[in-house]
């Protein structure tokens, strides 16, 4: 199962998404007109001299042909221009680069389906009984740690354990596992166990929640164990920091760590106890390329394949002779946030503050009637990348309200709001005033990424400005990865600089967004809270919600009611786009994909481009 929760790929996850857009000009495209360019998006054509692609082009798994060889190197690049933090745990990590390497040495103890729904063929299988609430857990017998003990339900408890203790520093804590009956008394030190998990034997765990809901058959269980034998005597707080994290790695899953240069790669040497059989490659190099040098890294043989090839660059290297590109629509979308509230840090929860200068919604309605995100998508992304409506995308399409259009760009309509807004240029300078004639200047943080992640900001800000807004790139300069979120709040500590930025969200199989957008969520980095979105939140997992057209009836009204309040402006859904060298057969990046001791390689040399 490649992603099982939102929170998992935040930064989910959040997270790791280098920014590549392109700056492009306004276009004046009336709202009907994009959504037809939208809707179209499946077709290729010709504009203004370029193509425009389809996602549906690309397949999801290698067509290459060829028999496998016994054995081989793989060389996975991860596509970032800064360093891998090293939190290299599912318990720990925070960020995509992580996530990328410890999915080649761990596994999750659950699988999942192309509809995100879990099945029976992951490393434990489960029951639920008649009420929905009580969860069995079977762990299957050949399921072995790195070091040869048995992954066991103590295992798994001691997860759950971790995660609830006040002590522990990461961000997994939330909604997820709130919803475990006694978690929370656990968590606020009042009962020294979690009565709703039992250890009924080595192998078997039962989970009580406190009521039935969808999202428990669909992402919304924690799947990942930790060897308790190995972390028992390390302190919950220094857990994400120990060896055992940052050097010395160990999982259940097709490679086992072998040797880590900090920031740079990783090396791994397959697993031959594997529960799903031995790995058929012996090695595997798993390294981080600079977006700048990727496609070189590609054409010379350095890697394999790569996570994410950054989109901007697919139309001058669609032809690359050694390589075939997958792809698929992305379980992601970029955004624009507005800082609405702080952290509030021993409540664990959002503490909205009205008077934040984003804080009235027609600014931020304003400020997307501002932006053209289809002429981003159609002129600098070719198609890859689309206008983004709502907050739900379309890899859930069960839920995705295709029907609802989010905000037209419309630059006179922004102007008119903002003057009936009473934000106005009153000394003549061009720039608008707040509603109380004071100065307003709009602190934009924004990360650095690829060659057009600049562009992209100065496209944003010049938009703004032609609508009488005074927007600064914060610090005048773009922020690297890793400050980048622990600016905007990744650590409880909201920068009080920063008043909008630009980030992406990789979400999970769960279609629930209560772990971006929740009140007691830490990745809520807008920092926004009000009743409706707690009651809608609630009602969407909630027993009723078990029924599919309720539970698609509340997303719907979830939807519109963040195009209402607008927390954050939806940009672009993406294509997510995988070269992989021809050479390499059985790989795919189907969702639910996870097979990666199927990997093999047809002969010893990557191929190298013609």
């Amino acid at each position: 199962m490649k992603r099982s929760s939102w929170r998992i790929l935040l930064f989910a996850i959040m997270l790791g998404f280098v920014l590549a857009l392109a700056a492009c000009t306004s276009g004046g495209e009336k709202q009907a007109d994009q959504d037809e360019k939208s809707a179209e998006n499946g077709k290729k054509e010709e504009k203004s001299g370029e193509k425009v692609y389809s996602i549906e082009d690309f397949s999801v798994e290698t067509t290459n042909e060829g028999e496998a060889i016994e054995g081989g190197h793989f060389k996975f690049g991860i596509v970032t221009d800064t360093a891998f933090e090293g939190q290299l745990n599912y318990n720990f990590y925070s960020g995509v680069p992580d996530s990328e390497i410890i999915k080649w040495f761990d596994d999750p103890l659950l699988s999942a389906d192309e509809k995100h729904n879990y099945t029976q063929d992951g490393a434990a299988t489960f029951e639920v009984d008649d009420s929905g609430k009580v969860f069995t857990f079977k762990i299957r017998d050949n399921v072995n740690w790195h070091d040869g003990k048995p992954v066991t339900a103590e295992d798994w408890l001691f997860a759950y354990e971790v995660i609830a203790d006040p002590d522990y520093t990461g961000v997994r804590y939330g909604s997820d596992f709130t919803v475990i009956e006694g978690i929370e008394e656990y968590h606020n030190g009042e009962a020294d166990s979690i009565s709703g998990i039992e250890v009924v034997d080595e192998k078997t765990l039962k989970i009580t929640y406190k009521e039935a809901s969808p999202s428990l058959l669909s992402g919304g269980i924690w799947p990942y164990a930790l060897p308790k034998h190995i972390f028992k005597d390390i302190p919950v707080a220094e857990m994400a920091e120990s060896d055992v994290v940052r050097k010395n790695p160990i999982g259940f899953g097709p490679f086992k760590v072998d040797s880590i240069t900090p920031g740079e790669a990783v090396v791994l040497t397959k697993n031959e106890d594997y529960w799903q059989g031995e790995p058929k490659l012996d090695k595997v190099t798993v390294k981080v390329v600079n977006p700048k040098t990727v496609v070189q890294a590609l054409k010379t043989g350095e890697v394999d394949a790569v996570h994410e090839f950054p989109s901007d660059q697919y139309p001058d290297n669609a032809e690359m002779s050694n390589v075939e590109f997958l792809g698929n629509v992305d379980m992601a979308y970029t955004y624009i946030g507005f800082k609405l509230g702080t952290w509030d840090k021993e409540k664990k929860e959002v503490k909205p503050d009205p008077n934040k200068k984003m804080s009235d919604v027609n600014l931020r309605k304003a400020m997307w009637h501002a932006i053209d995100n289809n002429a981003v998508g159609e002129k600098f992304y070719n198609g890859l990348r689309w206008n983004a409506t709502t907050l739900i995308p379309p890899s859930h399409p069960n839920f995705h309200d295709k029907d609802n259009p989010g905000v037209a760009y419309d630059p006179e309509k922004a102007k008119k709001i903002l003057d009936d807004a009473g934000y106005k240029d009153t000394n003549g300078d061009g720039m608008r005033e707040n509603s109380d004639g004071e100065e307003l200047v709009i602190n934009f943080a924004s990360m650095s990424g690829g060659e057009t992640a600049e562009p992209i900001a100065n496209y944003y800000i010049q938009a703004w400005k032609n609508v009488g807004l005074n927007v600064q790139l914060l610090d005048g300069r773009l922020i690297e990865f890793n400050s980048f979120y622990d600016r905007i709040g990744q650590n409880g500590d909201d920068d009080p600089a920063i008043d909008i930025y630009q980030a992406a969200w990789s979400v999970g199989t769960d279609v629930d967004p209560a772990g971006l957008y929740g009140r007691d969520a830490l990745f809520n980095f807008p920092r926004y809270a009000n009743e409706e979105n707690d009651k809608l939140l609630a009602e969407g997992v909630s027993e009723k919600a078990m029924d599919l057209k309720y539970r698609q009836k509340v997303y719907n009204e979830w939807q519109q009611l963040m195009v209402e309040e607008i927390p954050v402006i939806p940009t672009v859904y993406r294509a997510v786009l995988v070269p992989v060298n021809k050479r390499v057969i059985n790989y795919s990046i189907q969702y639910n994909w996870g097979d990666f001791h199927e990997i093999a390689v047809t002969q010893e040399e990557t191929e190298k481009a013609k």
